[in-house]
């Protein structure tokens, strides 16, 4: 998984594996869903990023696992 914070277009891109993205999907406003060829989500972008959460809010990620 890659994690990607692009701030000059403001936007948070998560990667959740290689695949080829073929068809990409605005579920809701500024959250994009990218698809593979099996219609498996393979990328999740937030964009408008900087009014969703702070720069510092951002600079840390946390994991959690359960």
């Amino acid at each position: 998984m890659r994690i990607r914070v692009d701030k000059n277009n403001d936007a948070l891109y998560f990667r959740l594996d290689e695949s080829r993205i073929v068809e990409s999907e605005e579920i809701q406003p500024g959250v994009i869903l990218d698809y593979d060829e099996n219609d498996k989500v393979v990328g999740v972008e937030f964009l408008a990023i900087s009014s969703r959460a702070s720069e510092s809010e951002l600079s840390t990620i946390h994991f959690q696992t359960g």
